[in-house]
């Protein structure tokens, strides 16, 4: 099954006898707001759900980075106010190249939801569709869904840095990022030692993501079979969920063998002057 779903499906889906949950994840590190964005339009019967508050806790530093994952008991609250039941199936979409979806797409499998997709092309495909698009803030019936918590895998910084040496650990960062040639957020520029540049961004082309071909080519080009163990990190723990979203969509990974989370990531990493970092093009 497919983590992915096109617009037009989406909207045969919408049309239903019983449509799917769709929440609106609208974020961007630099902005705009994402519930901005959502009041200015957005997909009919969709919910905002806030990356900030609902999908990640408080920043930790260094324990939990940025965004380290949600309280349980936030989070089911914010999907039963969406309206989201455990029988429906639940699409998210973004208005960038998949990332803060994924987030949320990965989110909602950790929590035990195993028909969650997100909308191929986010927002702007959408719209380029000529689909609908509406101010109307739905009001659903809360929802009954229980958040079950450790349905994928994780890792703290201690794993990150054995699965580095033994399996292979993919960098969702933009490649200046990764060389340590800039850092806009964290407090040290450069990557975990052992860790290969995978962003996020190269996921997609032309606002879709790239096929199942595509992109298992691209990871075998980065060490990725279907044996041994996979892990990914970012910043924040956010766009390193595409990755994990990308590697089931190319068939090198599924939902009985996901790739690991390191949900700190850089954020956590680089906060302590005791762990080690690597600069320039290379792994390791």
């Amino acid at each position: 099954m497919t983590p992915l779903i096109t617009p037009g499906r989406l909207e045969s889906e919408l049309a239903g006898a019983e449509p799917p949950t769709v929440l609106d994840v609208r974020w961007n590190l630099l902005g705009p707001a994402g519930a901005e964005e959502y009041a200015e339009g957005h997909l009919p019967g969709a919910l905002f759900v806030d990356v900030e508050t609902e999908l990640a806790a408080p920043p930790g530093g260094e324990r939990g980075g940025r965004h380290p994952l949600p309280d349980p008991e936030v989070l089911q609250r914010a999907l039963r106010a969406a309206g989201m039941d455990a029988h429906r199936p639940v699409v998210v979409y973004d208005s960038g190249d998949g990332s803060v979806a994924a987030r949320a797409w990965w989110l909602l499998r950790w929590a035990g939801h195993a028909r969650a997709f997100v909308l191929d092309g986010g927002f702007a495909a959408w719209v380029a569709a000529g689909l609908p698009v509406t101010t109307e803030v739905p009001d659903p019936a809360p929802g009954d869904f229980v958040v079950h918590p450790g349905n994928m895998p994780v890792t703290d910084a201690d794993g990150a840095r054995r699965l580095a040496r033994t399996g292979v650990l993919l960098d969702a960062r933009a490649g200046e990022r990764y060389r340590g040639e800039t850092e806009p957020v964290d407090p040290r520029a450069g990557h975990i030692p052992g860790a290969y540049n995978a962003p996020a961004a190269g996921h997609v082309a032309d606002g879709a993501w790239r096929s199942p071909a595509e992109l298992a080519e691209r990871f075998t080009e980065l060490g990725v079979t279907g044996e041994g163990e996979v892990g990914a990190y970012c910043g924040s723990g956010i766009n390193a969920c595409s990755v994990i979203l990308a590697l089931e969509y190319a068939g090198l990974r599924g939902p009985e063998n996901p790739a690991v989370l390191y949900p700190g990531s850089w954020s956590e990493w680089s906060s302590s002057p005791e762990r080690p970092v690597a600069t320039g093009a290379e792994s390791g």
